[in-house]
């Protein structure tokens, strides 16, 4: 007979933990397995990767949730590899290959793809894929695309702020690109490389992609599923970034202990400080992260706040302190 299953012992975790998602596996299935591995009560992601993709996956635990917004938003910067002369039915390798095409020496000059870099950087106008999580009548377009149905999709403005091309070849001796891109958010890495590839005369769909940072977190300060799992379960929330990891672009304000208790209470704040959209609000004793708020005519205004509960589970750093009584009775 099989030992029944324990329960697992949810508990209240604040963080964030940046993750390299692996290969094939989504991004919500990739924040079931690490909430589970922490044991967390709340979480959430922030903005998807395909499964196709690997890289930094930014996961938010607790009054963390609260700021993953501003990752979503974020810029993200990715590298791809295009493999040209195919195209196929959903931009990279995953699909039938639609049509096939001689790559032909002209199409691939070091001059002719610095052109297509530069047609390719700044705002352009993208079509979303049919294979997308985008919703049209309620529904996703991948599930269209499922059942054989193509809808129409309206372009979108994005923009590429950095863009680099090089034709390299794959194992197999045949002709692809590398693509390191910095782009704005709703940019759509496959129909990127579609496009380049039909730009260059030759059609392209991705066989890799990899996102290397969101916003300024970086896939050198990740860890992945594997090295989570291989710790020892009291030592996983030490793989947890604060909150305010995700606040490093905001202005930073501190409050002494009166404007501090008011501030939380949403009430604003008068002083001497510039004129700023993003502000992040910490009390002075004890020092923690009381909220997000933007400063105009000299008023702090509280945008998200943390709650009293959440500061003292933060400052108490109390699923440390619970942890090894909690383990002892699972």
């Amino acid at each position: 007979m099989h030992a029944p299953r324990t329960r697992v012992q949810r508990r209240p975790v604040h963080g964030v933990l940046l993750l390299d998602k692996p290969l094939g596996l989504s991004s919500n299935d990739a924040l079931q397995k690490a909430k589970w591995l922490l044991r967390a009560e709340k979480a959430g992601h922030t903005g998807t990767l395909d499964p196709l993709a690997t890289g930094v996956l930014p996961l938010c635990f607790g009054a963390a949730t609260k700021f993953s917004q501003l990752q979503l938003d974020a810029p993200k910067t990715y590298e791809a590899i295009a493999l040209l002369g195919a195209t196929t039915t959903t931009g990279d390798a995953e699909g039938d290959v639609v049509e096939r095409r001689e790559v032909l020496p002209k199409q691939v000059t070091p001059e002719r793809l610095a052109d297509v870099q530069q047609q390719f950087t700044g705002p352009i106008r993208q079509v979303p894929p049919m294979h997308s999580a985008l919703k049209k009548d309620g529904k996703a377009l991948y599930e269209y695309a499922r059942a054989g149905v193509t809808v129409e999709r309206e372009a979108r403005d994005v923009v590429i702020h950095a863009l680099k091309l090089t034709l390299v070849q794959t194992d197999q001796a045949q002709s692809a690109i590398k693509m390191i891109v910095t782009c704005s958010k709703g940019t759509y890495i496959r129909t990127l490389g579609e496009d380049i590839g039909a730009a260059l005369g030759c059609g392209a769909h991705l066989t890799f992609l990899r996102r290397t940072d969101t916003g300024g977190l970086g896939v050198e300060r990740c860890v992945t599923l594997a090295q989570l799992e291989a710790m020892p379960e009291a030592e996983r929330l030490a793989a947890l970034e604060a909150p305010e990891s995700l606040l490093a672009q905001h202005m930073r304000v501190t409050l002494d202990g009166e404007n501090a208790a008011r501030f939380l209470s949403g009430v604003r704040r008068r002083g001497n400080w510039p004129d700023a959209s993003a502000v992040a609000v910490f009390g002075e004793n004890p020092p923690a992260l009381l909220g997000v708020g933007h400063i105009v005519g000299g008023e702090l205004v509280p945008d998200r706040l943390l709650s009293p509960l959440e500061i003292q589970q933060i400052l108490e750093g109390m699923p440390h302190s619970q942890a090894s009584g909690t383990l002892e009775k699972l």
